[in-house]
Order: structure tokens, then sequence, then C-alpha cells
């Protein structure tokens, strides 16, 4: 779950800002060139910095590639060539354009971080890392640097080194939400839960108002099997965060687990109260009333729950188990064949021999 924050969006453009507009030409390169073809020069740099403003990026390209032809030693040219690959998404030429720029400017910690941006868009993330790398080189203060690099390493699965980036982001901006959602979502996956436990302490005091770095400890604390302050962090939670659903609907999966139905039924209709869109709480819901034997109440819900969402097999198979047991049974037989049908279009066939066991079931009853 936690690549989600691994979108392309994670790394900014804040830096580009800087690259977009190629400077006029230093004076070691105008004294090279003919005051006629600097005129020409200045003239296709101003109309390449409109065609960017006017988002008209094909022409941009076309004038600034036109002002390299002049000037092949402006890194500044070759970065805005870059930059306006990146915004017409062609990230490799994109990554070859900066890679020229940094040849003319070596110790430009800004070209490096705009070379991972773009090889790491392009799927290059090894490649990305080590550009992200030298920024940080350069620039050890920059966080955006020590950002990109997490993002590509993620991507690449090194956790450990991920880890260690985004740990010197929190050294450099201790209160980066960014940093410390990242780093506790990669601890959980890898069960590393003591150090998860630790980090989310330190961020939901930080932070009191994200539930999610709430739900995040809750589910922490419930894996390591401490169910008491998993339940105690979310009943906090409700009270700076009470219009938030999720943390009623985990509330009522944890007191659904524990046999308290009553109790996770307020829950999980408090859930539905807050987002009435919810599928998990109305399937919580539907199925308390089946342990409850509240067989039309059930009916009623599962039906509700197939219309929100008609592909969901669990859905229709509950229905059918009401139904049934209100005997009802060609209605069940209906219910459970679309749940037979959608399990086997998942490929799971483990619960659609369970609904085919079903379906002989209510056969020989008739």
């Amino acid at each position: 779950m936690f690549l989600k924050f691994l979108g392309l969006t994670s790394c900014t453009l804040v830096t580009f800002t800087l690259l977009l507009i190629p400077a006029v030409v230093d004076g070691d390169s105008s004294r090279a060139i003919a005051q006629t073809s600097q005129l020409e020069l200045n003239n296709l740099l101003l109309k390449g910095k409109q065609h960017v403003k006017e988002e008209d990026y094909d022409k941009a390209l076309e004038t600034y590639e036109q002002a390299a032809t002049l000037d092949q030693k402006n890194p500044q040219i070759f970065s805005g060539i870059g930059y306006v690959q990146t915004l017409r998404e062609d990230y490799g030429a994109a990554a070859v354009a900066y890679e020229q720029a940094i040849a003319l400017a070596p110790n430009d910690p800004k070209l490096y971080y705009a070379l991972g941006y773009s090889l790491g868009n392009a799927g290059e993330n090894l490649s990305a890392a080590q550009a992200y790398e030298k920024a940080i080189e350069l620039e050890p203060e920059n966080i955006q640097n020590y950002l990109g690099l997490g993002v590509v390493l993620l991507r690449e699965q090194e956790y450990d080194r991920a880890i260690q980036a985004y740990y010197r982001v929190l050294a450099l901006a201790p209160d980066n939400e960014q940093a410390h959602k990242i780093i506790s979502s990669v601890l959980i996956e890898q069960q590393r839960y003591p150090e998860a436990i630790k980090l989310l302490k330190t961020a939901v005091q930080k932070y009191p108002q994200l539930a999610e770095l709430k739900l995040q400890l809750a589910n922490t604390l419930l894996k390591q099997g401490n169910v008491s302050a998993g339940l105690q962090t979310l009943e906090a939670a409700k009270q700076t965060n009470p219009q938030n659903h999720l943390i009623y609907l985990q509330v009522g999966d944890i007191l659904y687990q524990q046999g308290d139905l009553d109790t996770a039924l307020s829950e999980y209709q408090q859930a539905a109260r807050l987002r009435s869109d919810s599928i998990p709480a109305i399937e919580g819901m539907g199925k308390i009333y089946l342990a409850k034997q509240d067989y039309f109440k059930a009916i009623i819900t599962f039906r509700r729950l197939t219309e929100m969402s008609p592909n969901n097999p669990s859905g229709y198979r509950n229905l059918g188990v009401a139904l049934k047991a209100r005997n009802r049974n060609p209605e069940a037989i209906t219910a459970f064949n679309q749940a037979l049908k959608l399990y086997k279009k998942q490929g799971n066939t483990q619960e659609a021999d369970k609904v085919a066991a079903l379906i002989d079931e209510v056969n020989d009853e008739q």
C-alpha cells in the first residue's frame, strides 16, 4: 500500500523552475559568436520562454534546439531542452539533454536532480539513484535530493537504502510528513514492528491531526498482538478526527473479530453514516446481521452491497446464504451462481468450490 507514495508526483518539479529558461549566453560564448548570431540566439531564447508559457511545448523544443545549434557550450540551453522534454513526458530524451548539460556543467546539483527525475520516470531507477546521489554530494542540504533517491530505491525494493535516505530527510527536516509516512509504511511491510511503532508514536505526537498515522500505529500494534493498545490508539484518533470513517471501520473490524457484535455493528453504522459508499462498512454490517441470524436485514444489506459493488463475489455469496436461511431457495441459487461466476472469473478456485458446494446443498433440499 505504501507504494501509493511513489507516484511520479513524489519528485516535485519545483527545482526545475530554475532550469526553465536558459540564460542568455555567457560572456565566453558571446565573444565567440558574431553580433548577428547573438541577437538571433537571444531572440530564440525569448521565443522559447514564451512558447513554454503558452504550453506550446513542441514549438518551445524546436526553438531551444535551434538555439543549441548556435551555441553548443551553454549548459542552460540543454537543461531547457530537458525541461521541455519532461513537460512533453519524453523522459528518455529529457535524460539525454540533461546529460549534455551536465557534461558542460558537471558541478550543478540541480542538473543531477533533473537527470534523476527523468531517468526515474523512464524506468531506469538504479541510474536515477546514481544521479540523485551525485546531487546529494554536491548539495547535501537539499531534502528534495533525498526524497527523489528514496522514491527510486523503493521501486527497486532497496528498502534499507531507501529508509536511510528518508531518515536523512528527517535529520534535515524533522517535521517532514512524507518521510514519516513512507518510512513507517516500509518498516511495517518488512515486519519491523518495534521500529515502526517507535517512529509512529513520534509522528503522532508531531501530527496529532493526521488520522492516517494513528491508523498505521493502531494496525502495527494489532499485528504485534497488542489489541488493547491498538483500540486505545483508535479511540484517541476519534477525538481528533471524528469525521474519518476509516477509524470507525477499523474499530468495527477489531470488535467483530473479538465477537462483540453489537458494538462492532455500531461502529460500522457510524462509518457508513460518514461515508455512505463505504463498501467495507456495508459488508461489515451484513456479516454481523448474518452472525446474529437477522437474515431479513442481512438480505437488505447484501442486496445494497451487490448494487454498489456488482463485481464483488462475496456480496452475492453472503446474499445467497441469507436467502437460503429464509428458505428463498430459487433466489439463493441465483445469487450463488453469480458469486460462482465471479469467483471463477477471478481465478479463485477455492472460493468457487465452496459456492458450488452451497449450490449443491440448496439443490438437495429441494
